[in-house]
């Protein structure tokens, strides 16, 4: 089968097209899936340029992100037959296989049923932002209807589903942009109020005014340091500053006179370490965002629709930022 192999640290010239063996089925309990796409995401081109998470050799096939059509089942897999299409987020961090490939072989576990309304570019899209975007304002961020969230960078990937998620639980939602147009596309995914940090010279000021001087009761950073730290004393006193990055060495003055929760947001932990009830609840998480799909109240965004061989140009727009919504390589 066509794979795009990683054959070593580095920039995206190490992704290489070529052909490998296609996975087979090994524990009764697995599926073989035909992939149609698979997502691009920040962290496939972090361990292209860190290395992979596992000790074991390269070249490694990435990509979290997968959707595509059951082609074979193992002597114990019930979940699924040939012909199901399914969505997951699964492999492509040096151990298992990624998805960036024409095949791929997991426990039925760990796939979902794909949202009947979508497409598989858009299916493939979609595991990890709304993971990511479920567990920064829920789980993390205990966000409740009626309450203000400040989403940064809402025309991203992970922002533009936390919006709608958020929006879809009652809260009412500020979010940073970079522009005019992203302006608009966020507010047509339910967006309340857009700060634009560039024209606006930040975006504290600004987000102060809308409430009252009093912030935000929960802030999601998807940006980095300097984010998260100017995000302190725009939370609102006893609120929670979530973040999907480290933010590095800074001043926790604020945030401790404000008594803030401070949270992390990794929904590769699970993945990593083993950890299976976690990964359940992931599956959860996708059944019902499935359904909101199904239903209209949930949108995924694509901005492009790159074919297998052009990865290296995918990693490379992804590295360069301010992709609206998110980037999918089809097969």
């Amino acid at each position: 089968m066509k794979a795009i192999l990683m054959t070593a640290v580095g920039g995206p010239e190490v992704l290489s097209l070529q052909e490998i063996d296609e996975p087979q089925i090994t524990s009764p309990t697995e599926i073989k899936v035909k992939l149609h796409a698979a997502g691009v995401n920040p962290i496939d081109t972090k361990v292209r340029r860190r290395g992979v998470f596992f000790p074991n050799p390269l070249p490694a096939v990435l990509g979290c992100d997968g959707a595509g059509k059951v082609v074979a089942v193992g002597s114990a897999a019930d979940r699924f037959k040939p012909g199901d299409k399914v969505w997951f987020c699964h492999g492509g961090l040096g151990r298992e296989q990624g998805n960036y490939a024409e095949y791929t072989v997991l426990d039925q576990r760990w796939a979902a049923p794909m949202p009947v309304s979508l497409s598989y570019a858009e299916a493939a899209a979609a595991p990890l932002v709304l993971i990511t975007a479920w567990g920064a304002l829920f789980d993390r961020g205990g966000l409740e209807a009626g309450q203000t969230v400040l989403v940064h960078a809402g025309a991203g990937g992970v922002g533009h589903v936390a919006i709608q998620l958020a929006k879809l639980k009652g809260a009412r939602v500020i979010t940073t942009v970079s522009s005019a147009q992203k302006a608009e596309f966020v507010k047509a995914l339910g967006a309340d109020h857009t700060v634009d940090y560039k024209t606006e010279g930040g975006f504290a000021e600004a987000v102060n005014r809308l409430t009252d001087g009093k912030g935000c009761d929960l802030v999601f950073d998807t940006v980095g340091p300097s984010v998260f730290e100017e995000s302190i004393p725009v939370t609102a006193h006893f609120g929670r500053l979530v973040t999907i990055l480290e933010p590095g060495a800074l001043n926790w003055g604020e945030a401790r006179i404000r008594n803030l929760l401070i949270g992390f947001e990794l929904m590769l932990t699970p993945m990593l370490r083993d950890l299976d009830a976690a990964r359940d609840k992931q599956i959860a998480m996708l059944n019902q965002c499935a359904e909101w799909i199904d239903q209209g109240r949930l949108k995924i965004h694509l901005s492009n629709r790159m074919a297998l061989e052009d990865a290296a140009e995918a990693h490379e727009l992804i590295e360069a930022g301010h992709t609206q919504g998110k980037i999918v390589l089809t097969m």
